[in-house]
């Protein structure tokens, strides 16, 4: 059984080592790893500024992280990743779920990811619909599908 709680100040290394291990699952040789890494970490400052969730298992153990902004009615889901060895147990989805209803709480009416092609369909699964391609924070010339999920209003 996981439980989602709020991510502290003493464990933003872990999570961000997490999203690195997440991201690596698709097979992506180091230089591409060294080249997103700094868009993947996690700073103290972004426990204000964004919300952040942890799913935790009944161990202690972090199962995967969710990171949203919310900027009027549109809020940016950052970071979805989950421990590669618990993908397909439900974080993902408890998370997305998670980020969505924080957003809608918070007053947006659309979550807007910039999805790794090899998760898009993860978040189609959830609803999401792909609006347009946009240009990669850490690889230039790279294109990301960006998807729409509506939250109502």
């Amino acid at each position: 059984m996981l439980t989602l709680r709020s991510a502290r100040a003493d464990e933003l290394s872990a999570l961000s080592d997490l999203c690195l291990r997440s991201k690596a699952v698709w097979g992506y040789d180091a230089a591409f790893m060294a080249a997103c890494r700094a868009e993947l970490m996690l700073h103290a400052d972004e426990l204000t500024s964004t919300h952040i969730q942890v799913a935790e298992s009944a161990d202690g153990s972090i199962a995967g992280m969710a990171q949203v902004k919310v900027t009027g009615p549109d809020a940016e889901l950052s970071k979805l990743f989950v421990d590669p060895g618990r993908i397909r147990d439900g974080a993902g989805r408890l998370l997305f779920g998670w980020a969505a209803n924080t957003a809608r709480d918070l007053g947006a009416v659309r979550m807007i990811i910039d999805a790794d092609p090899d998760a898009a369909g993860f978040y189609r699964r959830m609803g999401a619909q792909i609006e347009r391609m946009v240009p990669s924070g850490s690889i230039p010339g790279r294109m990301l599908p960006q998807l729409v999920v509506r939250l109502g209003g």
